[in-house]
């Protein structure tokens, strides 16, 4: 469980992270790591309160 876990973060980090510096070098030309890192570090923190949300709401708890 805990495997699949670090798994999700990692896939989850690194496709938010290459999609930044994608979108960042085709429309601004320039990438720093700085916003790449950040963004993508808010973005994984994003997904992962959906997810806790999302069980939340499933389990009938919230």
């Amino acid at each position: 469980m805990i495997l699949r876990e670090v798994f999700i973060l990692v896939a989850a980090f690194a496709a938010f992270a290459s999609a930044i510096a994608a979108y960042l070098a085709a429309f601004h030309g320039e990438v720093t790591v700085k916003e790449v890192l950040s963004t993508a570090f808010a973005a994984v923190i994003g997904l992962y309160v959906g997810r806790y949300i999302e069980r939340r709401l499933a389990d009938g708890r919230a």
